[in-house]
């Protein structure tokens, strides 16, 4: 008896082996690397369900945090997407109140005032400079520290601006250069030499008594300030700008004369800086969309099986898929089921505008829960951010591939194997699909199956994990393409 139960388990074991380590070359594998079905432990095969695809517009509001690079700047000749116009308001304060600068207002003498920003990069045309504006907010539209401004509906607020305060020009070649001075070692800064009047009214003009008493009242003396681009210079470039850089401030320089021995002397500059800080400044990057007269125009709400889908970074475009395929797919024991998504490329010269506007980093896929008209996690497969692992795998990436005798094409797939196995196997609830860009974006997360009947929580992707706002678009192949067509490609064994 001992015997027959040491051979039993001998061969249990055998299987096992040989069932694990199919299953687990498959599952890690990428389709098209050489899946053999003659090599595997099953007999494995595979197909392709088609899927119906379609571009709709992404109404949600966007909110781009202090932390995340703030965007600025124009592109006004993107053909596939038209145009995009991105402006920023923010404050700087001193480190504390109520302030004062040292010395009296008749011993300080003004130098001069400049205000520094941490370049962060770009994204579109840097064969030429473009010019960078700074006005004055007007008091007329102050800025709400409490009021929340979403990123794509500047024309609900219209903050306005009364003075212009000073201008640079941003040379790409030269933006990069180290500046290496008394008050500072910096690298990758943009400098506006703010008016000899500004520069007075901040040095002489406020003290502890008016203006500087509290930050309340220095934002009544001192709305804040305003960044936009002049588009004549160059009308096809976004900068990123970060306000929480060290980098990021007003610098104030200014002399004090003094008298010793009735001899008058003069000190040597000194500056004073003042930063901006998430906790006690409002700062809004308005990011504004225009699609007239763009492909993406004739598409979006238009074309219910469309062969192109249109995709662009929050605020932006989304794709709706159906799968309808797998509601009668049979029951199989599922390998691996990848959704496939593959750019449409373009023939731009090696400078063209069309070369310079990257796709997005990465693509999330959810489900749609018709319930609560909201994006919701893949069940079973995506099961949120905080598990690294799982996040990977699951996929969404961009990956650039060689396809169809082209190089260099922006590939993204997204792995449903669970997924789909419920679907067929469970009869587990079969959703729509949707793709977005995302920037700051929250979706519900359900648990995966068993515990899929409990309460949704709410997962965050992040500009960390996902894309910076603006930045990122992408002409997909859609369900009726040819070539670069969006697929649902399965592995799978019969039963």
């Amino acid at each position: 008896m001992a015997s027959n139960n040491t051979v039993r388990t001998f061969f249990i074991f055998l299987f096992s082996t040989l069932v694990f380590s199919a299953c687990t070359r498959i599952a890690s594998s990428e389709l098209g690397l050489g899946l053999l079905p003659s090599i595997d432990a099953y007999d494995t095969r595979d197909t392709i369900l088609d899927v119906i695809t379609e571009t709709v517009d992404r109404p949600d509001s966007l909110r781009i945090y202090a932390s995340d690079d703030h965007i600025l700047g124009t592109i006004t000749n993107d053909p596939a997407f038209g145009s995009t116009t991105a402006s920023m308001y923010f404050q700087v304060k001193p480190s504390f109140f109520p302030f004062f600068i040292p010395g009296s207002k008749d011993s300080l003498v003004v130098d001069s005032a400049i205000l520094i920003l941490a370049y962060k990069g770009y994204y579109g045309d840097t064969s030429k400079p473009v010019k960078v504006q700074l006005k004055r907010i007007s008091a007329s539209t102050p800025l709400d520290p409490l009021r929340v401004y979403p990123t794509n509906f500047p024309e609900l607020f219209d903050i306005k601006t009364d003075q212009n305060l000073g201008e640079t020009m941003v040379d790409f070649a030269k933006v990069g250069d180290s500046l290496i001075t008394r008050f500072e070692a910096s690298t990758n800064t943009i400098r506006i030499r703010l008016t000899k009047a500004l520069a007075t009214q901040f040095l002489r003009d406020f003290d502890s008594n008016n203006a500087y008493r509290s930050d309340t009242t220095l934002q009544a003396y001192f709305p804040g300030f305003a960044l936009s681009t002049d588009a004549s210079t160059n009308k096809n470039v976004l900068l990123k700008i970060n306000l929480l850089d060290t980098n990021t401030k007003l610098a104030l320089y200014y002399n004090i004369n003094t008298t010793a021995f009735d001899v008058a002397r003069t000190r040597d500059t000194t500056v004073v800086n003042f930063k901006f800080s998430m906790y006690n400044n409002v700062d809004i990057n308005f990011i504004k969309r225009n699609r007239a007269g763009s492909e993406s125009a004739n598409h979006i709400n238009k074309v219910a099986n469309d062969s192109l889908v249109y995709v662009q970074t929050s605020p932006g475009t989304m794709v709706k898929i159906k799968i309808p395929g797998l509601k009668n797919f049979a029951n199989k024991i599922i390998h691996r089921a990848e959704l496939i998504a593959e750019q449409v490329p373009a023939t731009p010269g090696v400078n063209s505008l069309e070369s310079q506007l990257l796709p997005p980093r990465y693509l999330f896929l959810g489900t749609y829960d018709t319930s609560t008209k909201l994006i919701r996690n893949v069940p079973n497969d995506f099961t949120g951010t905080t598990n690294a692992t799982s996040f990977n795998q699951f996929g969404g990436k961009l990956q650039y591939r060689s396809i169809n005798g082209y190089d260099n094409v922006a590939t993204y797939n997204f792995n449903v194997s669970r997924y789909v196995q419920g679907v067929i196997s469970r009869t587990d609830s079969l959703f729509d699909f949707r793709i977005i860009a995302p920037v700051n974006d929250s979706i519900l997360l359900v648990p995966p199956y068993p515990y899929n009947k409990q309460a949704a929580t709410t997962d965050y992707l992040t500009t960390s994990l996902g894309n910076q706002a603006a930045i990122g678009r992408v002409v997909l192949g859609g369900g009726s393409r040819s070539k670069f067509r969006m697929r649902l490609h399965i592995y799978y064994s019969n039963l």
